[in-house]
């Protein structure tokens, strides 16, 4: 095998691999789509397939009298059973396929019992009433066929408001991300181009910071913010998105420091301040980094639950999505398919946002932790 096919073959496992483990990947994300849009009776039902679907139905408008008899197995014990078609006018009938002597064919359901039942073939009404005694009907497959339940999604945002939920979580991410941006890039900024008495043992608290578990502040927090009257508003949620968090000013510091000085020293000598610098030379090269604090920040804001549920519990009008639908799936947990479509619309914006953003974030993911 010459270096070329090698090569070639290399090439295919990888993608196949690559492939089969993308699939892996996104089987639960697959689920929760398919889930969404079934029904609930499909939930339940023995044998039902895993894609949305509906099991055709057959309306009854043979004859309007004729009455038969038919033995069929109640208790395992054959009965002889009366059918008056006349009963079934109008009536809608499940369809079953029903395994006979001449081979499968599809049925339609007059009556059910747990050692046999009786049907009638939609395609030869005049046949009668046929008895089948091979077990329980139920058991038997059906000739599903391909039927999204769109009207999951309407219910699901009608039960909990799911615009007003929309609008508050956007409204949280909007606003902790704009005072993450200004906090976080201008002590980024500080850490990364001036000199000052102690700047590297301040800057080793900050990362510090990074290793202390939220759940040890939340307590002496969650009390000074009381004792201002600030819990039941968005404030203990916003305003200390305005103080620099450890992770983002890292990102956006080490960021920084790949950008050459001699830009900020030729700025300097055209007389730019600080400030100056920072908007005219560091931000338009730094995108990437910016993008991708921005979607870091974005998609936790989105998906945050223990802040909102701990500050917000008095205010139930200005919940996010993530609390609402923690409260919907226990009132809706007979509905998973209305849970999942609550799951799946709330992962859409996100997912949008990245897909848009892509590019930069992962730039600036890359570069963040090359040296140049």
């Amino acid at each position: 095998m010459t270096a070329r096919q090698r090569n070639t073959v290399r090439s295919i496992l990888v993608t196949v691999f690559a492939t089969a483990f993308l699939a892996l990947f996104l089987m639960p994300f697959l689920y929760m789509i398919l889930t969404s849009l079934k029904t609930n009776a499909q939930m339940t039902m023995i044998g039902a397939p895993i894609w949305p679907a509906r099991n055709p139905t057959w309306v009854y408008n043979g004859p309007t009298s004729g009455t038969y008899t038919v033995q069929v197995a109640k208790g395992g014990v054959p009965v002889d059973q009366e059918i008056n078609l006349g009963d079934y006018v109008g009536k809608t009938l499940d369809i079953f396929t029903v395994p006979l002597e001449s081979g499968k064919k599809d049925l339609a359901l007059l009556k059910g019992f747990q050692k046999g039942s009786v049907f009638i073939d939609p395609a030869n009404v005049a046949a009668g009433p046929i008895a089948w005694n091979g077990g329980y009907y139920k058991a038997l497959p059906r000739a599903w066929v391909l039927s999204p339940t769109w009207h999951n999604y309407v219910e699901m945002w009608d039960a909990i408001k799911y615009p007003r939920l929309l609008g508050n979580t956007a409204w949280y991410a909007f606003s902790t991300t704009i005072g993450v941006l200004l906090s976080c890039i201008l002590v980024a900024f500080g850490f990364s181009r001036f000199r000052f008495p102690g700047r590297d043992f301040l800057f080793l608290v900050l990362i510090s910071v990074m290793f202390l578990p939220g759940t040890v502040t939340i307590v002496p927090t969650y009390t000074f913010f009381t004792k201002i009257g600030w819990v039941g508003t968005w404030l203990p949620l916003i305003v200390p998105a305005f103080f620099a968090n450890p992770y983002d000013t890292f990102m956006l510091r080490q960021y920084f420091m790949t950008l050459p000085r001699e830009l900020d020293e030729s700025a300097m000598l055209d007389g730019a301040g600080p400030l100056r610098i920072l908007w005219d030379i560091i931000l338009p090269q730094s995108w990437p980094a910016v993008v991708a604090v921005t979607i870091f920040h974005v998609v936790w804001a989105w998906n945050d639950y223990f802040g909102p549920l701990v500050y917000l519990a008095r205010n139930m009008d200005a919940l996010p999505v993530s609390v609402a639908l923690a409260r919907f799936n226990g009132m809706f947990g007979q509905r998973p398919e209305l849970i999942q479509a609550g799951a799946l619309l709330t992962l859409i914006i996100p997912l949008f946002i990245f897909v848009i953003a892509q590019r930069f974030f992962i730039q600036g993911i890359v570069i963040t932790g090359v040296d140049k």
